[in-house]
């Protein structure tokens, strides 16, 4: 270890004995009376000394006011350096800070707000695919430069800013179709013209999401008299979904408008009233709970003749 070092730990005397100087400048910086005992003094590096205060502050538990001083060398004048408020090993702190991104959660959108997605969102995929630009030798002229762009993601958004920034005549930059011969207005004839479509991540996402929600694993489909594939009121979706999940019709089900498993199942199916009961089991052949009764002498009506304790048959005519 170094000389160097080794007096950079050792605070400076003259800067150590400077409490005074250091408490007049907390209380200047928060108030008289906030400002509480001297808690420690920690040397910063050569003749730099940092003293720590408690504070009484109702709302800083645990917090120090740290108040470094320092002095020139061959200086016996000491100065202030800097004065401010620090968290203390016990303090009470704030939360972490979570972008909004992951603190959202379901339900948490109400009327008027906005959800934007990242551009590299795995949920979606391109809706379709190709340039404007027709290719080389095409049959389709390419498109004059004053063209008025179709609108994407990226445009909706530099609308959006503009329009906070200054009032916009956004009639000028928003075409009502898209230009003749792009890509755009071949999707929009086919129906598809939608930028971004849920790609398969999101699509496993939505199915995982909405299986722990109504799926065959929860407490009420477990004691469902039949699944959602044999209800009435389903509606099966459209696409690959179809296969697994369909729309609660039933007013009267706990998944009525949701999306729903086809193994998921409840009270209200539409056949609960007229299925046939359950069977029950048949009793055991051996009954091994009760008891058997034995009786030590025959019953009359058992035709049986009574015998004595030597085992010679007992005369019934005398008594």
């Amino acid at each position: 270890m170094s000389a160097a070092t080794t007096r950079s730990r050792i605070p400076d005397r003259l800067c150590a004995e400077a409490v005074g100087l250091a408490r007049a400048a907390a209380e200047e910086a928060a108030a008289p009376g906030v400002v509480g005992d001297h808690v420690s003094v920690v040397a910063e590096g050569d003749r730099v000394v940092t003293h720590f205060f408690e504070c009484e502050e109702l709302g800083y538990r645990g917090w120090r006011w740290a108040v470094t001083v320092t002095r020139a060398s061959r200086a016996k004048n000491v100065t202030l350096d800097e004065t401010v408020l620090l968290p203390g090993p016990g303090s009470l702190l704030a939360p972490e800070w979570v972008p909004w991104s992951e603190r959202l959660r379901p339900g948490d959108m109400g009327p008027g707000d906005l959800l934007p997605t990242e551009a590299e969102d795995l949920r979606l995929e391109p809706g379709y695919t190709g340039e404007d630009t027709p290719p080389p030798n095409s049959a389709v002229p390419e498109l004059v430069p004053d063209t008025v762009p179709a609108l994407t993601p990226q445009n909706l958004a530099d609308l959006v800013e503009a329009e906070d920034a200054e009032p916009t005549d956004l009639s000028a930059d928003t075409p009502a179709v898209p230009a003749r011969g792009s890509i755009a207005s071949v999707a929009e004839e086919l129906g598809m013209r939608r930028a971004r479509v849920l790609s398969r991540y999101g699509l496993h996402m939505a199915a995982d999401r909405w299986d722990e929600a109504f799926g065959a694993k929860t407490p009420m489909a477990q004691a469902a008299p039949a699944p959602c594939v044999s209800c009435g009121f389903l509606l099966p979706l459209a696409g690959s979904l179809r296969q697994a999940f369909g729309v609660c019709a039933n007013e009267f089900s706990p998944a009525d408008g949701r999306v729903v498993s086809l193994a998921y199942g409840c009270g209200g199916h539409s056949e609960a009233a007229v299925m046939p009961a359950p069977p029950r089991p048949a009793p055991h052949v051996l009954d091994s709970m009760a008891t058997d009764a034995f009786p030590l002498r025959p019953s009359p009506d058992s035709g049986s003749v009574p015998v004595t304790p030597d085992g010679e048959p007992e005369d019934l005519g005398h008594s």
